[in-house]
């Protein structure tokens, strides 16, 4: 396994000969076109509950697939076996679906002067050979750590840290070959705390693509604990329309629901409420959204994108105005437009505009609801309706007043977005969205009857 760590190009050169294998036999089976994606990972994970060992897991997955594309005609195949004659028969399965599929004008890889022309290192592969005790000895540290700083912690739910390190291949009959490695560490913590009120549950988490900057263990236990502990004694909140803060983790999902409303299969399939948008207002003024896929060391940064596009740094919106869609080779097309190299989702979009620390922006609300937590499924893109049970805080007068819980808050995507009037510095790098806390000026929270 350390020697998958120690020479990922080696791994790599035999990706890259297995896609040029499957475009060969594309060609030879008679396709105009087709791409292939090939990956390699390990994975390991390790998780304790109450001292001890409830998870050992190590996972070693390779993997292809294969889409060939033959008079507008597409079909993909994909496998989990990689011997030479298995990928045969999975491109030639590729083959036989093309031959059955309805033709469709938008299929067909990207243009060829669209291609990335030139490999980037965005310094994402850091590895480190951590074997199944180290991530032991790590998880009960962080358990420990957990259980031992408060005496209101009563039981937990586990510890556990992960790591990956993955290596990619993506080739297409332009002759484009690209490829990437990277890694990923994380460890997390769900603890449960009582009183004589009941019982609650919390968790803190981190997530790093560098073993060595990933939080102390002791500080993951102690923050589950401290945001265990800060829920005890919750309760239901008035009902009315009120200022609502939403924390890094929750802004991300309202930011990701903006992404989702004007990503192309949404507007294709005309199941958006932004249909034609671009132009529009559709954050306040001072709010812009960038998407920087190239960052040093990002979450989610790639020099390509999922159909071999070239990617850049590019504004989604600007002063407060769409400016474009999120769009795929396939969903441009299909939108008589050109792609914006999202093949795979957006790549470390960051929020700007935020200046006020978690404080003032509680200063600011004055009197209303801090949201931690939302739960549910009621978000509609295409109506942009919702409408999610919560947990957070109450605040008044600026401060913190009582953990709450037992909430529903709703309003209109528009109207939410729209209606941010504040933003935190305390932004969260972790995730492929990149914000701090929001402040919505109203929402309607239904607690108290």
């Amino acid at each position: 396994m350390s020697d998958f760590l120690d020479r990922p190009e080696r791994e790599i050169e035999q990706l890259q000969q297995l896609a040029q294998r499957v475009l060969d036999r594309a060609r030879q089976g008679g396709a105009d076109q087709a791409e292939v994606s090939v990956s390699s990972s390990l994975a390991r994970e390790a998780a304790v509950r109450l001292g001890e060992v409830d998870v050992l897991e190590e996972a070693r997955d390779r993997g292809i697939r294969v889409t060939v594309f033959r008079s507008q005609c597409s079909g993909s195949a994909s496998t989990g076996d990689l011997r030479p004659e298995i990928v045969d028969e999975c491109v030639d399965r590729a083959l036989a679906i093309a031959r059955h599929t309805q033709a469709d004008p938008s299929s067909g890889l990207a243009d060829v002067s669209l291609m990335a022309d030139q490999a980037v290192d965005l310094e994402l592969w850091h590895p480190v050979d951590l074997e199944m005790s180290d991530l032991l000895a790590r998880a009960r540290a962080i358990e420990d750590a957990g259980r031992q700083a408060d005496d209101r912690i009563s039981n937990s739910e586990g510890a556990s840290v992960s790591t990956e390190a993955a290596v990619s291949v993506y080739a297409n009959s332009h002759g484009f070959f690209g490829s990437s490695r990277g890694t990923s560490y994380s460890q997390s913590c769900v603890l449960i705390a009582a009183d004589e009120a009941g019982m609650q549950r919390d968790y803190d988490w981190d997530s790093r693509r560098r073993f060595t900057d990933l939080a102390e263990p002791a500080l993951t236990g102690a923050g589950a604990a401290s945001r265990t502990v800060r829920r005890l004694g919750a309760r239901r909140v008035p009902t009315g329309k009120v200022p609502v803060l939403f924390t890094p983790e929750v802004a991300r999902g309202l930011i990701g629901h903006l992404v989702g409303a004007v990503s192309g299969s949404s507007l294709y399939r005309r199941a958006s409420f932004l249909l034609d948008a671009v132009g529009q207002q559709v954050l306040p003024e001072w709010v812009s959204l960038v998407e920087r896929p190239r960052l040093i060391g990002g979450a989610s940064s790639g020099w390509y994108d999922g159909d071999g596009v070239a990617t850049r740094e590019s504004a989604l919106v600007a002063d407060g105005q769409l400016l474009r869609y999120v769009l795929s080779n396939y969903s441009a097309r299909r939108l008589g437009l050109q792609t914006t190299a999202n093949a795979g989702g957006v790549r470390n979009l960051a929020v700007l505009g935020g200046g006020l620390d978690f404080d003032q922006l509680l200063a600011e609300m004055g009197t209303g609801l801090v949201v931690t937590e939302v739960m549910g499924q009621g978000v509609n893109l295409v109506t942009g309706d919702y409408s999610r049970g919560a947990a957070g805080f109450w605040v008044e007068n600026g401060k913190l007043a009582w953990p709450a819980e037992e909430i529903t808050i709703a309003g209109h995507l528009r109207d939410m977005l729209q209606g941010v009037v504040a933003a935190g510095t305390d932004i969260d790098t972790r995730r492929n969205i990149q914000t701090g806390s929001l402040l919505i000026e109203q929402m309607m929270v239904a607690g108290q009857s």
